[in-house]
């Protein structure tokens, strides 16, 4: 499985360190870790998932695999930019939000507009909607939001393959 993880390429200091935890957690659960591949959130996510023998796949938005931070495994290089945004969410079964600025708030929009679940740790905060499918899922701790990563990304492909058959 692999969840995507988005959020400030110049996060908070706490932000940065969630976002390792982050990592930490999702290798501990044996998923592999996509995300926009340069520094920040994207750099601690994958430092922490490398600590703990993960997989980190980095979606870059240039030209060449160098760009991406020293921890990601494998460089998607698509020289498309920001466009890349939606490559990030889509390649996730679920996305977590850590920290953030206004890239993180459109990869959020991204996600939720394509009904990819969205958890957030210390991110962005969308009002209350009735559709729980637009809704980001508050985590309390790194444990918290990939618990309820993998619940949403469980219960998506239990959805979508009803919908298959």
């Amino acid at each position: 499985m692999i969840i995507a993880v988005i959020g400030a390429g110049s996060p908070t200091h706490r932000g940065a360190e969630l976002a390792e935890e982050v990592g930490r957690e999702l290798a501990r659960h044996g998923v592999m870790v996509a995300c926009g591949g340069l520094g920040g959130v994207m750099e601690a996510v994958c430092r922490g998932a490398k600590a703990e023998g993960g997989t980190t796949i980095g979606i870059i938005p240039g030209s060449e695999p160098g760009e991406s931070n020293a921890y990601v495994d494998i460089p998607i290089v698509t020289g498309i930019g920001s466009a890349r945004n939606v490559i990030v969410v889509k390649t996730g079964r679920a996305v977590i939000a850590v920290d953030g600025a206004y890239g993180t708030l459109s990869e959020i929009g991204l996600a939720l507009g394509a009904g990819i679940p969205v958890i957030g740790l210390a991110t962005w905060e969308l009002p209350d909607r009735d559709d729980l499918s637009l809704q980001i899922l508050s985590a309390t701790s790194p444990a918290d939001a990939v618990e309820k990563a993998l619940t949403a990304a469980h219960e998506r492909d239990a959805r979508e393959s009803t919908h298959l058959h």
